[in-house]
């Protein structure tokens, strides 16, 4: 039998995806293109959105950013309108903290937008005490 001279084979290759991200320059709206927020998650790659022009549509990612970036409820992406499908979008870019936090100071996003908050309709918890010293 030969031996292995090589240090791992595709799964070691694969890892290599997981570096820092690289600082990307800021993408705005262009022509038929909106910026929204995350508000549900379907599956699948289906989500729902909200525009912030008070309209929900769902959105859907991409085919190159599939298994590259995830995307969550409360996250801020930029969505390609359909013309022929007012009902559904394109995800095409989904913007990272630093990157909404830009788009918000310089007037993109409305300042009334929760960024990254994905406790949005869940409950006030309240806090139980026990006593075990009386058992």
């Amino acid at each position: 039998m030969t031996k292995n001279k090589g240090k791992g084979g595709k799964n070691r290759k694969k890892g290599k995806s997981f570096l820092e991200p690289e600082k990307r320059e800021l993408i705005y709206k262009g022509e038929n293109q909106d910026y929204a927020q995350i508000t549900k998650v379907y599956g699948n790659t289906y989500f729902e959105a909200s525009f912030f022009n008070n309209m929900k549509r769902i959105a859907i990612v991409r085919g190159n950013m599939r298994k590259k970036a995830r995307v969550l409820r409360g996250d801020i992406i930029l969505a390609a309108l359909r013309e022929y499908e007012d009902s559904k979008c394109d995800i095409i870019l989904k913007y990272s903290y630093g990157e909404a936090k830009d788009l918000q100071l310089q007037g993109e996003i409305p300042e009334s937008v929760k960024l990254f908050e994905e406790d949005t309709d869940k409950k006030d918890t309240e806090d139980y005490s026990f006593d075990f010293e009386e058992v």
